[in-house]
């Protein structure tokens, strides 16, 4: 028999939704997408953002000038609307979202990794693997990187955090996810209408988001807080 029941009921520990549907085994399921998704938007953005930061930072110039002013101009774009205007023209599915976010969250990286690395590449033992006349490629991934991984691995986490509560965003709005998807965003889109009949409809993925961003953003923070007694 398909309609919401109230938590507590018998097999049911949070009850179930509209469509007869588990609603604690559907907030796991919903794991799913709320974990790679995030994941996959942070390294791919970081990615990007790593290639041409270094990039910016190391060859200066009207390469640095050209990246700086596509970023600004990205920067200057409201992230989450434009999100939504590219899913609801492209459509697709999830993953386009996923792409799409990864897209507009690499200027962000871009400027992290141009700022951290520029504030490193005068030091002495820069300047001695110059003098080594190693590859400039060999010097960033050797050298730079090793110095900046641990504001790239903030960073990441916060991004982390941020994507899940957009794609969420994206998914209560009905763009991406299938109807039928286990998903975190889409639960509490379809509990509008179960709030009276079983509140766990909205209350179970509501804190779900809640916890496991939260949870994202002290691990950035505690990186941060390592990285910066380290440097002491």
């Amino acid at each position: 028999m398909l309609g919401a029941v109230p938590a507590g009921t018998d097999g049911h520990i949070w009850g179930t939704d509209a469509l007869g549907r588990d609603v604690f085994m559907l907030t796991i399921a919903g794991a799913r997408t709320a974990i790679a998704g995030p994941v996959a938007i942070a390294v791919g953005a970081m990615a990007i953002g790593l290639v041409f930061g270094l990039l910016a930072a190391y060859t200066g110039g009207w390469v640095d000038w050209l990246i700086s002013r596509v970023v600004e101009l990205m920067l200057s774009l409201p992230t989450l609307l434009l999100a939504i205007v590219l899913a609801g023209l492209i459509g697709g599915g999830y993953w386009v979202n996923v792409l799409v976010f990864m897209l507009l969250y690499a200027p962000y990286e871009i400027r992290l990794v141009r700022s951290a690395a520029l504030s490193h590449l005068h030091d002495p033992f820069l300047d001695a693997a110059r003098l080594l006349e190693l590859s400039p490629a060999h010097i960033l991934a050797r050298h730079v990187f090793p110095v900046i991984r641990p504001v790239v691995g903030a960073a990441m986490f916060l991004d982390m955090s941020n994507a899940l509560v957009s794609l969420s965003s994206l998914s209560f709005l009905g763009l991406g996810i299938s109807p039928q998807a286990a998903d975190w965003g889409r639960q509490l889109s379809d509990a509008r209408d179960q709030l009276f009949n079983n509140p766990m409809t909205a209350i179970a993925p509501g804190i779900a988001i809640i916890v496991v961003s939260v949870a994202m953003n002290i691990v950035g923070d505690w990186i941060t807080a390592r990285a910066d007694r380290g440097e002491r």
